[in-house]
């Protein structure tokens, strides 16, 4: 079987996305960590991460979001995910796994990358 993991890369404004598809896991997380340490290194410290179309997350993918907002904070920069817009009811694993690991809150969530990239849009709650 063979898993597809991708990360495509966007600029929105002031703000790089980067959609992420496939398993966030111990093989995968690495690739993710390096793209985020890339889009850092150029000089950008506004990140949306779509996690939209991830549909597994273990613990290494949860370290990885934290690991991306520890470094981007240490830079004042930004750190925003996307998360299906009714979360665990649209049986986002990425939101119940961040919920079952009370890490849920650390981050800013929202629906849509419009919303995420918008300065003046208010955060899905945990």
């Amino acid at each position: 079987m063979v898993v597809t993991f991708k990360v495509t890369d966007q600029e929105n404004g002031e703000w790089a996305v980067l959609r992420v598809s496939g398993e966030l896991d111990l093989v995968t997380s690495p690739v993710l960590r390096q793209r985020v340490h890339d889009v850092v290194a150029e000089g950008r410290h506004r990140l949306v991460l779509d996690l939209s179309e991830v549909w597994f997350c273990d613990s290494s993918g949860v370290g990885v979001l934290i690991a991306s907002r520890r470094l981007l904070r240490s830079c004042q920069g930004r750190l925003r995910l996307i998360l299906p817009a009714r979360g665990a009811a649209d049986g986002s694993h990425v939101n119940k796994v961040l919920g079952a690991l009370g890490v849920r809150r650390l981050f800013e969530v929202h629906p849509d990358v419009p919303s995420a990239v918008d300065e003046d849009a208010r955060p899905l709650s945990a």
